[in-house]
This record gives C-alpha cells, sequence and structure tokens, in this order.
C-alpha cells in the first residue's frame, strides 16, 4: 500500500540457467486430415550430472477437448521429482500429465506446452511413444529404415537382457524442516532438498513508517506472541517493510529510532520470524528523494511517503548494508522497493521500464533515480546469494513488460513481485491471463501485497483462487489492527483475533494442503 492509516494509512549453484515455460494454451493450425489425433514434440532443454529439465509440447489434432491426459513411458529409468502447468505422477516407468483447471480446454489445432525436472543416471534416452487421453501420437520422430539383412546373416551372441526399470514410484523431495534457503528453479521457488516451496502470508506494518514519525520501530507488537499468532494461520512468510533513512541513521530521524537500536529491532524481528518457521521477507518501502509530480505522496524530501523510484542517493547504500547484515542467511528473503511508479512522472511507457531498470536521470523524476539493476548490483557485490524479489511499475500492479526489462543477476535467484487490490487496473482474471500468466511461466510469481477496501474477502478470494491453479505465492496486506475503511487491516487484535476481511485470508491459508 501507498501509505499506512497512521499516515492516513536451475536449481542453484548450478552452472545451468534454464527457463520454464508452463502449460499455456495457443492457436494453431488444425493438422491435415490423415493426421494422428495428436502430435508430441519433446526436448530436453538442459542437462547436468543426475538431472535434467525437458519440456514436452502437445498439439491438439482432432476435436477439442474439454479435458486431457498426456501418458508416456521412460525408456531409461528416469524420474520426475517436479512438474508445472499439469498434475504430474509417474508410476514406475509410467508418467501421466493431467490437466490443470486452468488449461483444460485444449481446441482442435491448439498446443498446450510444459516443464518438468527428473533425474537419470547412465542414459537419457527421449520417450518415443505418447497417448493424449488413451490415443496414440504422432512424435514427429521419422522412422528407422529397416536394414536390408545380408544373404548369410552372420550369427551373433544374444544380448544382454536390459536391466528391469525400477518399479516403487520416485518419491518427491522432502520439504526442509522450518523456514527454507529459498532458490529458483525455472518459474518455481525451491528448498535446499529440491522440494518446491509456495510463499504464503501476510505483511507486518510498521518499520517503514514508526520511527520516520517518531513513535518507535514497529506499529503494535512484534513481541513472541505476536509472531507465533501469525504462524497460527497456518502462514509461512512475513514481509516486513522498512525505511531506508532509519536504517542508515540520517539525523533526521530520532536517534533512539535511527541507525543500530532500528537495524537490532528489525533482525530480532527476523529472527522470530524464523523461530517459528516462517520466511522473513525484509523490503524497502520509503525511501529519500524530492518528488511532487503526478501522485505525490508527499512533499518531503525525507523518507516518509512512497516515492516513484527509489535514490541513487541512499538507495544502494541501503541494500549494501541490509545484504552485508544478512547475506549469510539465505532463508531471509530481499524485496527491492515496494512501489515503483515511474510512469506517473514519464510520458511514456518504454521511458517509465528504462527508468525502472536502468535508472539514472528519469523523466519527471527530480533526483538521481536508482534502477532495479543498480540495486540488484549492490545486493550481489556483497557477495549475496539471497533470492531477490523484483517488483513491477504502477505500483507494482504492471508486469506487461517486466520480462523484456528485467535485471540480470549473476546469481540467478531473481523473482517477480506484483501487488493487486480491487481498485488497481490489473485487476480481474482477464488481466490476469495476459499479462502475469507469461510472467510466471518464466519465473517464479510472488504476489507480495492482496487486499481490497471492502472490509471484506470476496476480492481476495479470486486472487487466491487464481494463484493456488498455478501454485504461485501471496501475502496479504496486512498484520495491522487498522480500522479496515482506512486500509485492509487482517486483524482486530495481535492475538491473531482476524476481521471480516482477514477470516478471507486465514481460513483460506489453514485449509490448504501442504
Amino acid at each position: 500500500m501507498r501509505h499506512p492509516p497512521r499516515l492516513f494509512a536451475l536449481l542453484s549453484g548450478a552452472a545451468l540457467t534454464m527457463a520454464s515455460t508452463a502449460f499455456a494454451l495457443s492457436g494453431a493450425a488444425s493438422g491435415a486430415a490423415a493426421a494422428p489425433v495428436c502430435t508430441v514434440e519433446y526436448s530436453v532443454v538442459g542437462q547436468w550430472a543426475g538431472g535434467y529439465q525437458g519440456a514436452v509440447t502437445i498439439t491438439n489434432n482432432a476435436a477439442p477437448l474439454s479435458g486431457w491426459s498426456l501418458g508416456f513411458r521412460f525408456p531409461a529409468g528416469q524420474s520426475v521429482s517436479q512438474g508445472w502447468g499439469g498434475k504430474w505422477s509417474q508410476s514406475g516407468t509410467a508418467v501421466t500429465v493431467v490437466n490443470e483447471s486452468w488449461n483444460a480446454a485444449l481446441g482442435t489445432g491448439a498446443k498446450v506446452s510444459g516443464g518438468f525436472i527428473a533425474s537419470w543416471s547412465g542414459a537419457n534416452t527421449a520417450p518415443t511413444a505418447f497417448t493424449l487421453n488413451g490415443a496414440p501420437c504422432d512424435t514427429d520422430v521419422p522412422p528407422t529404415p529397416t536394414p536390408t539383412p545380408t544373404p548369410t546373416p552372420t550369427p551373433t551372441e544374444p544380448t544382454t537382457p536390459p536391466t528391469t526399470p525400477p518399479t516403487t514410484p520416485p518419491t518427491t523431495p522432502t520439504p526442509v524442516t522450518g523456514a527454507p534457503e529459498l532458490s529458483v528453479s525455472g518459474n518455481r521457488f525451491t528448498d535446499q532438498n529440491g522440494a518446491t516451496r509456495r510463499l504464503l502470508g501476510v505483511n507486518r506494518s510498521g518499520g517503514e513508517f514508526m520511527c520516520v514519525q517518531g513513535h518507535g520501530f514497529f506499529d503494535g507488537p512484534v513481541d513472541d506472541a505476536s509472531v507465533r499468532a501469525i504462524a497460527d494461520w497456518k502462514a509461512n512468510t512475513v514481509r516486513i517493510p522498512l525505511n531506508e533513512e532509519c536504517w542508515l541513521g540520517l539525523d533526521n530521524i530520532k536517534p533512539a529510532y535511527r541507525g543500530t537500536p532500528y537495524v537490532d529491532a528489525v533482525r530480532d524481528l527476523v529472527n522470530r520470524v524464523l523461530a517459528h518457521g516462517m520466511t522473513p521477507v525484509v523490503e524497502l518501502h520509503w525511501t529519500h528523494g524530492l518528488y511532487t509530480g503526478n501522485s505525490a505522496g508527499c512533499s518531503d524530501v525525507h523518507a516518509s511517503c512512497q516515492k516513484p523510484m527509489p535514490g541513487a542517493r541512499y538507495t544502494p547504500a541501503f541494500w549494501t548494508s541490509v545484504a552485508n547484515t544478512f547475506k549469510n542467511d539465505r532463508r531471509v528473503v530481499f524485496d527491492l522497493f515496494n512501489e515503483p511508479y515511474p510512469d506517473r512522472a514519464t510520458s511514456t511507457a518504454t521511458q517509465a521500464w528504462t527508468c525502472w531498470r536502468d535508472g539514472g536521470s528519469c523523466p519527471g523524476i527530480g533526483y538521481e533515480v536508482a534502477g532495479m539493476q543498480d540495486l540488484v548490483d549492490a545486493v550481489r557485490a556483497t557477495g549475496a546469494r539471497n533470492l531477490v524479489l523484483v517488483p513491477g511499475i504502477a505500483y507494482s500492479n504492471d508486469l506487461s513488460q517486466w520480462l523484456a526489462y528485467a535485471p540480470t543477476d549473476p546469481a540467478d535467484n531473481l523473482a517477480a513481485a506484483w501487488h493487486v487490490y480491487n481498485f488497481n487496473t490489473c485487476s480481474d482474471e482477464t488481466c490476469w491471463n495476459t499479462t502475469l500468466a507469461p510472467v510466471a511461466a518464466e519465473v517464479p510469481l510472488l504476489a507480495g501485497e492482496i487486499g481490497e477496501n471492502t472490509c471484506g474477502h470476496g476480492f481476495i478470494d479470486r486472487v487466491m483462487t487464481w494463484f493456488d491453479d498455478r501454485r504461485l505465492s501471496y501475502l496479504g496486506w496486512t498484520w495491522n489492527t487498522w480500522n479496515c475503511n482506512s486500509g485492509p487491516a487482517l486483524i482486530s487484535s495481535y492475538d491473531g483475533t482476524p476481521t471480516a476481511f482477514g477470516i478471507g485470508l486465514r481460513d483460506h491459508l489453514r485449509g490448504l494442503t501442504p
């Protein structure tokens, strides 16, 4: 959110970088009349010792389908550990992929593409026989010509029969206990064991505004009992908004709430979150820089409101300090900047996205800007390999050109962050299918803030359903006892008593299958 109510309110370490494609429908010309009911293309996207990433594309050459099931057998004992865009299962050598609810329809001539991670040893021979709803598919591989036998064949010794593939179904990696060290693997978050993880939880606002207003470190208690109450909702992630002037100890902040005391308070909260098995996301919310243009939140040069972009004067130093503080604990996640909105200051989308990535002298912004690439560079220069979240523009609600302008990361550990409220521009399934799905097919996607100004939960119910169908991540705004009319508040008491809005998130989290 722009202001809290108090004011008014792969595989990490591998040398291989892999891009994954989630199942998504796309139009294609129908096959010829004599074509088989389906065509399948199978490829190895990347391979490393003991493992690889594969991709499969199906073309439906027959009548439209309202549901589909792809079947094939691995010829060399390969074992799928995870897949996306469909429900993957394996028994012995037989692999089955069943559609998700959002990609069940497969029209005539339509394609559906997806990926998986699998183990292999000895040989990684590709499967050649595929079925769609039980009907054989053509793999587009020409048959091997039958050799002409010689008049007097030379006798040969019997060949050794192949080793019998294992009949025990492969085991899914067991998630680590407690908060994981998160890595980006294709378009999924994974932990040290390779298990897929989702970030599901809440925001804990206060650290961005209490110190600059001279009231303290956080809005309400952050003791063990209050953090345990968050965990009791079955949350596994807590996002913690911060203020760069308070962290850096600038002299406009009261001495009691700046520099070392502020840093220590943040570290204490991070440690409590970790102690309850949850992932802490430290996020830069308010920054220095004078902006009085379109949609300005304040006319103050100091970090007393949301600015359109981080400033080059202090923000790289902030992330250098934060990264040095937490770089030895990869369970801590870095969220670079709350809600960029250079699009409100610039006149074109190209200017806005260029400013977002590269910073510098941006049109309409009167201070030198630190771009997302500058901030990634600042973090990685410390040696930190922690997961980094990179938000979009339009208050993080626009990811339409995120993939085209995404910063580069030598650690290959970046994910996209997105925010949505019922009053945002991109607040319906049509927009999500158009702009979010392509991003989520390439990189992990976290909705760092979801909420609504209705004092109910009908809107976030839709958001959570869309994200659940795609196994994506989301965090509710916010774990604070504010009046819901001035900002979405999940609780009425720090013991975890939910508001009418918070009931929706709490009950949903408690009902999810681990």
